[in-house]
């Protein structure tokens, strides 16, 4: 077996502990005589995994019993058509421009109402974070929408937006759980697991109760609508039953590595390894704004189309693989989620340094 440094940015490194667990329970979990792949949603034995999943996740993020936990199908793409056919109450919502996906959730917030831009970093490349403390909020908005962690760009939003009293819908598919949170200071968060803590297929909201209507806009289908998904604890329809298996043994991990204090501070080790060098690189050039840096993606390039794909395939030749830029941007990009152990950005560093000498001579 030949395990390579992975730094996708999603679907994305799982820890090596959780892959080897369920290699061991593929053919047999718990004395059952199947995988849970092949096993009721309706049953006892997957009703407990479900459970147990949400319980260590309600434990690890510190959230409330006023907040309900849906497992769903879709990813964010699915959320930013839900978010406004449940919220949008009064057909109007302002939304925060920071990037491709803030983007396309404003763009489908436009089919069921209003979707106001209050603030955007388009004008250069969201290479930065805007000013959000004193938002134009229109006073019938009926939420406030931004995108936590920019996949894309490699920005993180390092102090919350003020919201001016209305409720925050974040997309935190990027940067969940990789440090702590205040889960009351939102209103809904959404998060696809394929990044940072799980396989693809599975999408998980935080929505607090008061924020879940009885009355969706006219024409929400039935599975839209977070109220059937709450009332029947996540299993309306058959759910990505092992996804959800998978992210429950991620959360029980991230308990074991001592929670969401622990991991924000090796997740501040890893990055600070690649942004040391960088910021000392004559070669690569990290493309944000220093106080907006994300901890999860971290992007650069060398200003070298020719250089910079070179640098990729050798990386790849090397064990280094999916450190290709994002289409629409370029150059390189090394996602380091949780489950990235700081010895491959150390080696990836090692490799850098080395492909710097060789360049520069």
């Amino acid at each position: 077996m030949k395990r390579v440094y992975n730094f996708s940015a999603g679907p994305a490194v799982l820890p090596e502990a959780v892959l080897k667990e369920a290699a061991d329970e593929m053919l047999d979990f718990a004395g059952s005589g199947m995988s849970v792949m092949e096993m009721s949603h309706r049953s006892k034995i997957y009703d407990e995994i479900i459970k147990e999943a949400e319980s260590n996740l309600r434990r690890l993020a510190g959230i409330p019993a006023e907040y309900k936990v849906l497992f769903l199908q879709g990813g964010a793409n699915l959320q930013f058509a839900m978010v406004p056919m449940n919220l949008m109450k009064n057909k109007k919502a302002a939304y925060i421009i920071t990037g491709e996906w803030a983007k396309k959730a404003w763009q489908e917030g436009q089919i069921y109402g209003e979707a106001v831009v209050v603030a955007s970093s388009a004008d250069d490349n969201f290479s930065y974070i805007p000013d959000c403390q004193d938002l134009a909020i229109p006073a019938d908005a009926d939420y406030l929408h931004y995108c936590e962690n920019n996949t894309i760009y490699g920005t993180k939003f390092w102090q919350m937006p003020n919201g001016k009293g209305k409720p925050l819908v974040v997309d935190m598919s990027s940067c969940f759980l990789s440090e702590p949170l205040d889960i009351t200071k939102y209103g809904l968060i959404y998060a696809g697991a394929q990044k940072n803590f799980g396989p693809a297929g599975v999408v998980t909201v935080i929505i607090r109760e008061d924020l879940i209507p009885e009355v969706c806009l006219p024409g929400t289908p039935t599975m839209m609508r977070y109220k059937t998904h709450a009332d029947a604890a996540s299993l309306y329809n058959t759910p990505p039953a092992y996804s959800i298996y998978i992210c429950g043994k991620v959360f029980t991990w991230l308990l074991a590595q001592g929670g969401l204090g622990a991991m924000k501070e090796k997740n501040e080790k890893k990055a600070g390894v690649i942004y040391n060098y960088l910021d000392k690189s004559t070669l690569f050039k990290g493309n944000v704004r220093r106080s907006d840096r994300s901890l999860m993606n971290v992007c650069f390039g060398s200003g070298n189309t020719a250089l910079d794909e070179r640098f990729v395939n050798e990386a790849k030749a090397a064990g280094f693989d999916n450190l290709k830029g994002y289409r629409t941007v370029g150059g390189m990009r090394a996602s380091i989620y949780n489950a990235m152990p700081i010895a491959g950005v150390e080696k990836l560093v090692d490799f850098m340094e080395g492909f710097e000498k060789k360049i520069k001579g």
